[in-house]
């Protein structure tokens, strides 16, 4: 039966009204409206009836119950002898079967007209909602009548389809989750289930812990590193002072929380157990003292790691775990444990250490590598000192937790930075083989991303470029050239081969206890050694080494504050790039930087090997020719191993092969770098550069450094403002090196014997003696003819204009450098923006946003041929460098 039918059938509930039952009057109210009896009381008159069967008396229950009314609840028939009409207005058929035809479609009801029984319809606006409120079935029918919730195919849903689709979809995702959250639990049940006891463990701990070899170029074994210093101590020989510092620097809710940190966890597991995972003391004594455990970075074994530390957790006393920790755990020079730690540092047993002590021996957990021997690196020291205090303080906060850990504050606030013994536990760190060590662990590092503990314990083979005999040329070259070095003179020395960016050797000083590696890692201003990236700069936009610029001393510039000097404040004149290099010009270089754009400069150093972080260390402006950035020694000469290898960059690197245990090669990170190289400039660039080098040696400051048997040599030297270092860097085709002198404290050089000291007075005798014995047996190569790259012009102003100007000259200078050589120049004009130049200052790199500043063309041919007197220069320093 349709909607609409059970809407005008009988015994219905109204949309808003009360069930079968009482109705009033017994009139059908309409949908949201009055009664029926209520709107027809005044043209309806009840049936004449001999049964009685009123509207207003019964309804239709009562109707029912009367003679010829219809069985079984059907609608009662009309009254006997009535005339066919319920009232005078509306006829009504009767019905001649008892029952009203049910078998009729609702859809062959008039539309135009009321249906007979005297009912209205329902407003049609009701639809699904009023035949949903009428869903009860009459109590005055039989059987057999629909629910006006029932299937019906009038009826159709008028959600939308996401709705429908969640409606369907969201049981079996449901059940789905939930499935999956239950294999989850039951994969990790098992998996927890057959972890072993980490107690059944404690035999396997030193299976496989051994030392790493570092080997020499010629197989042969330079030092190892790692063999374990180690004495076993019970925890009840363990002071609580050194408890309380450790706990304090790593894991300060220890006891409350033994087993593993859950914000801890889960971030390690989203970065796959990389540095700042947040590991436990629990998870670090696992990971270092089961052999089942690997020290790789993946999600198998932080998840191994995981459940055996929360196995230990609960199998193991918090007391227990930590014995096993602070045996295990390294803390710098060689000492693998607390016991050890102690006599490393304070040279007393680990039963003695006060508080300081003890919060000392939690500090260095973190670094031990860097806070071994922090003496003459006062970056470090504080480094480690911030560290101390931060440990400190954590004394005062476990305290404040648990009376029985940590310190009150009254104490901890009395507690001073302890004083540690020297840095010496025995032979292998002494002499080059301690620089040896130092240098191989930082490259692991740094290229291979292996940790200090894997490096001391997986039992690593390392075989490095370096060859023991330059190893010890380069340590006799210091010591017989300059034999009363000061204690406070930086020495460094490193050489690589240019086609490989090998480290054939280097020199960091004469007591690895006593100095930090200077050659690799300590820096000092470059100096004068500078001014080839500033030529090659020149090169890539094609200025010829036949370019002139205006020598003469001094000169004020653009950007610069003071006026520039030369060595000894000698005028050159118009000078060429060739004689500006041999004699290291100070006034040329200037401008030719304001030409090219120190940016240019810098970009041409760092891709011929400097490393970025040492452009830090000064601005950038045009006196960037006269080597205000601090470089090392190994930069240096990385650097000018790239312009002997043809201005193809090799990555510099003294480790050439790493094998673990099981002997399998260890890729590096920069593999690929290494196979290919880097591309800094043109090979043009590369050949004119080394030949105007070669004139420093033959024709100029650096001819100190000519090699004994001739061969060609290409190089530059560098002396700072007040001879604060001193630089010589140089090549032959098959080695570059660089020398370099300073102070740790940044004075200047005081050598005895020596009254003038320059690059090309002490660095460069250095840089002799070493060549002379690293080419002994070398074949004699030569370097390519120049190509004289680029376009030859005159840069600056003329000192002394051969022709008289022009009667009219043009008021206005022009703003950008001209792009056509004049035919017949009167005076070269100046290729800088004048210095009054309020947007870019004077300089045009300033504006290279607002304008088109690239490589100039330059304004004339020069008057003649370079002039190279071979005079050599002055040592007078004026401002960055001395201009050697």
């Amino acid at each position: 039966m349709s909607t609409e039918r059970r809407r005008n059938a009988g015994g219905r509930r109204r949309a808003s009204g009360p069930a079968d039952g009482a109705r009033g009057n017994g009139g059908r109210r309409r949908a949201q409206g009055p009664a029926g009896d209520e709107r027809s009381a005044g043209r309806r008159r009840p049936p004449a009836d001999d049964n009685g069967g009123f509207w207003d008396e019964g309804g239709r229950g009562a109707a029912a119950a009367g003679a010829g009314g219809a069985a079984g609840g059907g609608r009662r028939r009309p009254p006997a002898g009535d005339d066919g009409f319920w009232d005078d207005e509306r006829p009504r058929r009767r019905s001649e079967g008892g029952d009203r035809d049910r078998g009729r479609s609702s859809g062959a009801r008039s539309e135009a007209g009321p249906r007979s029984g005297g009912r209205r319809r329902a407003a049609p606006e009701r639809g699904r909602r009023a035949a949903a409120a009428h869903g009860a079935r009459s109590e005055g029918r039989g059987g057999g009548r629909r629910r006006a919730g029932g299937d019906d195919p009038d009826e159709y849903d008028d959600r939308g389809p996401v709705k429908r689709f969640f409606a369907k979809a969201w049981k079996p995702a449901l059940i789905t989750c939930a499935l999956m959250f239950v294999a989850g639990v039951a994969v990790l049940g098992i998996a927890y289930a057959n972890t072993p006891d980490p107690r059944t463990l404690d035999q396997q701990d030193s299976a496989q812990i051994a030392a790493t070899t570092i080997k020499y170029e010629n197989g042969s074994e330079a030092v190892t590193t790692g063999e374990l210093n180690r004495v076993i101590v019970q925890r009840e020989n363990i002071p609580q002072s050194v408890v309380n510092g450790v706990l304090a620097a790593e894991q300060r809710n220890f006891y409350e929380e033994p087993g593993i940190s859950i914000s801890g966890t889960m971030r390690a597991v989203l970065t796959a157990g990389a540095a700042g995972g947040g590991s436990t003391i629990t998870q670090q004594m696992s990971r270092n003292y089961y052999d089942t455990l690997s020290q790789e970075r993946s999600y198998t074994r932080k998840l191994r790691e995981i459940l055996i530390s929360i196995k230990a957790g609960q199998t193991m006393h918090p007391d227990e775990i930590l014995e096993k920790y602070l045996n295990t755990i390294y803390f710098g020079r060689q000492a693998y444990g607390v016991q050890a730690a102690a006599q490393a540092y304070f040279g007393k047993d680990v039963s003695e250490l006060n508080d300081a002590e003890g919060a000392f021996i939690g500090a260095i957990i973190q670094q031990p590598g860097n806070f071994e021997n922090v003496e003459g690196n006062k970056a470090m020291e504080d480094v480690l000192r911030e560290r101390w205090d931060y440990v400190r303080d954590g004394l005062v906060t476990m305290h404040e937790e648990n009376p029985d850990l940590g310190l009150p504050a009254s104490e901890a606030d009395k507690l001073e930075f302890p004083e540690t013994i020297p840095y010496g536990t025995g032979d292998e760190i002494e002499g080059q083989e301690g620089y040896i060590r130092d240098a191989v662990i930082n490259e692991l590092q740094t290229r291979y991303d292996l940790s200090p503990n894997q490096i001391a314990t997986a039992g690593y083979t390392v075989e490095t470029s370096l060859d023991p005999k330059l190893m010890t040329a380069a340590e006799e070259a210091f010591a017989q050239t300059l034999p009363d070095m000061p204690p406070e003179t930086v020495q460094g020395l490193a050489a690589v081969v240019p086609q490989t960016g090998e480290i054939r050797a280097f020199y960091g000083g004469t007591d690895f206890t006593q100095d930090p590696n200077n050659s690799l890692t300590l820096r000092a201003q470059a100096g004068s050694a500078f001014k080839p990236y500033v030529l090659a700069a020149g090169l890539e936009q094609n200025i010829s080494l036949r370019s002139e610029f205006n020598g003469d001393s001094p000169q004020e510039f653009p950007g610069v504050g003071e006026p520039i000097q030369n060595d000894s404040n000698k005028d050159w004149g118009q000078v060429d790039l060739v004689e500006s290099t041999a004699h290291s010009v100070n006034t040329s270089f200037v401008q030719l930087a304001i030409e090219v754009g120190p940016p240019a400069v810098v970009d041409i150093a760092k891709a011929a090997g400097i490393r970025e972080e040492q452009f830090e260390t000064a601005e950038m402006g045009p006196n960037i020719a006269l080597g205000t950035y601090q470089v090392t020694a190994l930069d240096q000469a990385a650097g000018f191993a790239t312009f002997a290898n043809g201005g193809v960059h090799m990555p510099q690197h003294m480790i050439t092969k790493v094998t673990n245990a099981n002997g399998e090669e260890i890729q590096p990170n920069d593999a690929q770098q290494l196979e290919e190289g880097t591309p800094a400039f043109s090979e043009e660039t590369a050949i004119d550069a080394t030949y105007a080098m070669t004139q420093v040696v033959e024709n100029g400051g650096g001819d100190a450094a000519a090699l004994p048997d001739g061969r060609p040599v290409a190089g530059k030297t560098g002396t700072s403002n007040s001879a604060k270092s001193a630089w010589f860097v140089g090549y032959t085709p098959q080695l570059a090196t660089a020398v370099g002198l300073s102070r740790d404290d940044g004075e200047a050089l005081v050598i005895p014997g020596v009254n003038d000291v320059y690059g090309g007075t002490t660095s460069a005798k250095i840089w002799r003696a070493f060549m002379a014995e690293a080419m002994k047996g070398q074949e004699v190569e030569e370097f390519a003819d120049p190509v004289w790259k680029g376009e030859e012009g005159r840069y600056g102003p003329t000192p002394e204009p051969s022709i008289t100007p022009s009667e009219e000259p043009s008021e206005t200078a022009s703003e950008t450098p001209s792009t056509t050589p004049s035919q017949s120049p009167t005076q070269s004009p100046p290729t800088t923006p004048p210095t009054d130049d309020d947007d870019c200052d004077g300089l045009p790199w300033e504006c290279e946003d607002e304008q088109d500043t690239g490589s100039p063309e330059p304004p004339g041919p020069p008057d003649g041929d370079p002039d190279d007197t071979g005079e050599p220069p002055g040592w007078f320093r004026r401002f960055g460098s001395s201009g050697d």
